[in-house]
């Protein structure tokens, strides 16, 4: 929904800008990259644990599971793969709910408020 839902608070590029952002700055880094979208939490978990033991380091927005899901947390803290929670607005200074992050305390750091340009942020946070 990118680029549609609230594009005051989210911006209006597209999901399909975001990737071709991401992948030119991994292409000139020298960073493989894939991705994954889904609106179903046990989706992600499945994705999270696949990633075990395949990929160094995982971005991730968790977008409103942030809020909800201990199994995504789980998953994280589970795999043991660094990870960098990212949202393009900042939670923090949004409505109350919002300001709880189950993820957060198992990612090695929270990128918020950058708009896409934090993925890149995160990109090179875990290429350090």
């Amino acid at each position: 929904m990118l680029g549609i839902r609230e594009p005051e608070i989210y911006g209006n590029r597209t999901y399909a800008q975001l990737i071709e952002m991401i992948k030119k700055e991994a292409d000139t880094v020298g960073a493989e990259v894939e991705f994954f979208q889904s609106n179903h939490e046990g989706a992600i978990v499945d994705e999270i644990q696949r990633a075990y033991n395949r990929f160094d380091g995982i971005i991730i927005n968790p977008a409103a599971y942030t809020h909800t899901s201990v199994a995504i947390a789980d998953a994280i803290k589970a795999v043991g793969i660094p990870a960098i929670e990212v949202h393009i607005s900042d939670p923090d200074t949004r409505e109350e709910f919002r300001r709880i992050s189950y993820v957060r305390p198992v990612c090695a750091a929270t990128v918020k408020g950058k708009g896409f340009e934090g993925y890149i942020e995160a990109l090179h946070m875990l290429i350090k």
